[in-house]
């Protein structure tokens, strides 16, 4: 199973699509590696600057509709690829949150008024995140807070999880 969690990036925005997670014109590439330094490089949101501020996050806490656009599993790819294992939204397009839980990655939905209090409590500071896939619980950390919040998993979407994605557990189980 993967590492869930570590350095947490807050991106204060709604629909954040696949062609700003990973740009169209990459698609041609000829693995998930190559996609490594192009993850969000057409994000516009103001003093976002993704060479600098991806480096080391490995979860994203952003607003609602994450992943809209053009369905494509290069989106989840990419930020795998970066070590981004987790992402938390208010929503996901329908097939980027199957496509992350297909790769074995977490994509898990979490209130509005929590993803405020998140965004109040936390952005800009160095964050942290722990994921506890079995109870499916959160744990933000900063050097002087700690807030616990627990996320609807499926069983089958902890299953994928568990085992590292859809071909893993098919592999395990056909």
């Amino acid at each position: 199973m993967k590492t869930f969690g570590g350095a947490v990036l807050f991106l204060d925005r709604n629909d954040i699509n696949t062609d700003e997670i990973i740009p169209a014109k990459y698609l041609t590439e000829n693995t998930r590696e190559a996609l490594t330094p192009y993850l969000l490089e057409d994000l516009k949101l103001p003093g976002f600057n993704p060479k600098k501020d991806l480096a080391g996050k490995r979860a994203v806490v952003t607003r609602a509709n994450f992943g809209c656009g053009s369905s494509r599993e290069h989106a989840p790819w990419a930020l795998e690829m970066n070590g981004i294992t987790v992402v938390l939204a208010e929503s996901f397009a329908r097939i980027f949150r199957q496509n992350m839980y297909n790769c074995g990655l977490i994509a898990a939905e979490l209130p509005a008024a929590e993803l405020d209090a998140l965004f109040t409590e936390f952005a800009g500071k160095d964050t942290t995140l722990e994921v506890n896939v079995t109870e499916a619980a959160l744990t933000f950390r900063t050097a002087h807070t700690e807030k616990k919040v627990s996320f609807v998993l499926k069983d089958f979407d902890r299953a994928l999880v568990m085992a590292g994605g859809w071909v893993e557990y098919a592999a395990e189980r056909y």
